[in-house]
């Protein structure tokens, strides 16, 4: 689920991510095309219903990370904007899927039928969850019965 939020005058993305639970690439990812300005309209993540926190120790890897929780490793590197090559540093926090949740990017000519019948989901429910279903290739789509 997402809502939209208005940056204010001293938002930093490091600040919108922390009222949010979420990391910034996150919500870079989720606003690839914002400039970040002051009044911009940036969509977030209501990350407590379909992520976990996960703060990130030494010696921890991705693949690893995903290994524990039960998830995919790229899926992991692609819900917080990262590769799966690139060192993750202790101290920081990665979103985790959480089991009962599934997720989708959408690629380039996905509907919103196609995305439904992939996800196995009610269309109603599917809108609800996710208010703002632009259907641009990269969105995350989540879905939770």
């Amino acid at each position: 689920m997402y809502d939209v939020y208005q940056i204010m005058a001293g938002d930093t993305i490091d600040s919108i991510a922390n009222k949010f639970g979420t990391n910034s690439s996150v919500i870079r990812q989720l606003n690839p095309n914002s400039g970040f300005g002051v009044g911009s309209m940036i969509v977030v993540p209501v990350t407590n219903q379909y992520f976990d926190i996960y703060t990130i120790k030494k010696g921890d890897s991705l693949y690893e990370i995903a290994r524990k929780y039960n998830t995919d490793y790229n899926l992991l590197a692609m819900l917080n904007g990262i590769s799966t090559n690139d060192y993750i540093y202790p101290d920081t926090t990665i979103l985790v899927p959480k089991k009962d949740v599934k997720y989708y990017f959408t690629k380039d000519n996905d509907t919103l039928s196609s995305v439904n019948k992939l996800l196995g989901s009610n269309i109603n429910n599917l809108l609800r969850q996710n208010k703002n279903i632009y259907l641009r290739e990269g969105q995350l789509i989540v879905y939770k019965d």
